[in-house]
């Protein structure tokens, strides 16, 4: 400030000014100093307990053409202790391409990101959408799009230029309450809320991500928290998962519960994963003294902050059985052919029927989810795959038959860890007037319909027309004209992916436009298409890519 206004001083006639003060000519080395201390006297009384003004460091994040990639330009760290409400307030800008070339906002642990102890609460964007810790549950989104259904191109193009008002409240109960406010310039609203556990006596840090986006800041401040105490909430469902469907007679009722995994939901729709100590399951010795199905009871009696009330119960059968003696397959699975490349993949039990035999003679199907299957491995030929039960004294094995052929490429891993955009194919480059016919076998984690191929068509400088995926949906500059179409039932799209046979056919038109053709044959029989077509490309300058999330495809010719 010193200096800004000895620099003022050195223009003639000119008056100058500071918010609460009356406008006045600097004319004096007295009149000066006073106006200084007038001003650091008044940017101290804003420095309270009720009000804390944070310096911006960072007034403009982001590159201003909205060239900003995913994870790559941030804002500086905001933090928040506890019993404080951070609130930031910014102008949004973004490509309007993607709902999400918006703000996004992380809350995290303070340590630096990316570093030694780091982890992150939550990440929300601004279209209502976001992931996080084992605490994060998206059920607690609220999202107002100024009363009515969201319309989200109307949304993008509201987005630009929006005034946005985040805050934070670090609730000293241990719960961090988000809320957004997105003015318009037309002056309408859209709000977003969330909440969620963090730690009630460490900071938090929050910080806002660019992702073809940018940002100006305008202020941002520190106000005591708004959250006197959080209400309790009334346990209103319980599930547990992890149990086994059959044990054997005189099993340790004890192994039964090693697994169990109880999810309690509350009134306010979150739910939390509670120790199993806290759940009481009615189970004895009794329980696998004879044979027959059995049902187990279980139930838990406290509210969301831990204190005793309302009693909720759920149950599971279980059967009992005599001890396995033998297995044998009796029926073949679905799949009984695997494309393999260089690792182990997983062996498809869909359809498979195991015969099992007792102690006392008798036989019967028995539960798949009671066997273990291993896995196929990457040699061409046929295999045997071995099929084992744990029994009380023994495991006993049997194994299935498939036949195994050599692909000609791998892209993504076998045990879904791949993250999106960590896995890609070779580029193939296509000419004006030719197509390129990619075969595959998809394996996929069934969790999420983007787990599948999605195909990057791009320029030789690998600058991108756009990106597709197999669930009929895409992005990117040249994604804008397309046509996509499509009959597949999204009610059972995700949990048919595993083991499709799919054919992707790219074909380089010659006119300035390509199309993308996938056609996609469940390990069912059945039989779906997705189509993407003008899709605006130079010709002359024109390759594809695969590359896919959770999943593995084995390519062949």
């Amino acid at each position: 400030m010193l200096k800004a206004f000895i620099a003022l001083a050195a223009v003639a006639a000119v008056s100058v000014g500071c918010e609460g003060l009356e406008p006045y000519e600097v004319n004096a080395p007295d009149d000066l100093a006073d106006k200084i201390a007038e001003y650091e006297a008044e940017k101290q009384a804003n420095q309270s307990d009720d009000y804390t003004e944070i310096t911006i460091t960072t007034a403009i994040v982001g590159p201003e053409d909205n060239s900003a990639g995913w994870w790559s330009e941030f804002s500086q760290y905001f933090t928040v202790p506890s019993g404080k409400k951070l609130v930031v307030e910014f102008e949004n800008y973004g490509t309007g391409v993607n709902n999400w070339n918006n703000w996004n906002v992380c809350v995290s642990n303070p340590m630096e990101r990316g570093g030694d102890g780091y982890s992150e609460y939550f990440v929300l964007r601004s279209d209502a959408y976001g992931w996080g810790n084992g605490d994060y549950n998206a059920a607690m989104i609220d999202f107002d799009y100024g009363g009515q259904e969201v319309n989200w191109d109307e949304f993008r193009e509201k987005m630009q230029g929006a005034y946005v008002t985040l805050s934070i409240d670090h609730a000293r109960a241990g719960y961090a309450f988000l809320e957004v406010i997105n003015e318009a310039k037309d002056g309408f609203v859209i709000t977003e809320k969330y909440n969620q556990p963090v730690s009630s006596t460490e900071d938090i840090n929050a910080f806002l991500i660019c992702d073809g986006s940018h940002f100006v800041i305008k202020k941002a401040y520190l106000v005591p928290s708004e959250i006197a105490e959080i209400a309790d909430e009334d346990a209103v469902s319980i599930v547990v998962e992890g149990l086994p469907v059959a044990v054997e007679m005189g099993s340790p009722v004890e192994d039964i519960i090693a697994e169990a995994k109880a999810t309690v939901t509350f009134a306010d729709n979150s739910s939390a994963v509670v120790p199993n100590e806290d759940v009481t399951f009615a189970l004895d010795e009794s329980f696998t003294a004879s044979t027959g199905k059995k049902t187990l009871v279980y139930s838990y009696s406290k509210t969301k902050q831990g204190n005793y009330g309302k009693s909720v119960a759920g149950y599971a059968m279980i059967e009992v059985t005599n001890p396995v003696t033998a297995l044998e397959v009796t029926k073949a699975p679905a799949v009984t052919t695997y494309y393999v490349y260089d690792l182990p993949v997983n062996f498809y039990s869909t359809g498979i029927e195991v015969t099992a035999t007792y102690a006392d003679g008798s036989t019967g199907i028995i539960d798949n989810a009671t066997l273990s299957f291993g896995q196929v491995q990457p040699v061409a030929g046929t295999q045997e795959v071995e099929i084992s039960y744990a029994g009380m004294s023994e495991t006993i094995t049997t194994a299935c038959e498939i036949t195994a052929v050599q692909g000609t490429a791998g892209i993504g891993l076998p045990d879904f860890t791949n993250g999106w955009w960590t896995t890609f194919s070779e580029d193939y480059k296509i000419a004006a007037g030719e197509s390129k016919v990619i075969k595959m076998q998809l394996y996929s984690d069934n969790l999420a319909n983007w787990h599948s191929p999605c195909v990057i068509m791009r320029r030789a400088d690998l600058s991108e027309y756009c990106v597709v995926r197999m669930d009929h949906f895409g992005w990117g500059d040249s994604y804008e004209g397309t046509v996509a179409e499509s009959n597949w039932n999204f009610d059972t799209f995700a949990s048919m992916q595993n083991m499709s046979m799919v054919t992707i056919t790219v074909t380089n038109n010659g006119d300035g436009t390509a199309e993308i053709l996938y056609n996609v044959t469940y390990p069912n029989g059945e039989e779906h298409f997705q189509k993407y077509s003008n899709i605006a490309v130079d010709g002359e300058d024109l390759q594809a890519a695969l590359v896919t999330e959770e999943s593995y495809l084995v390519l062949f010719d």
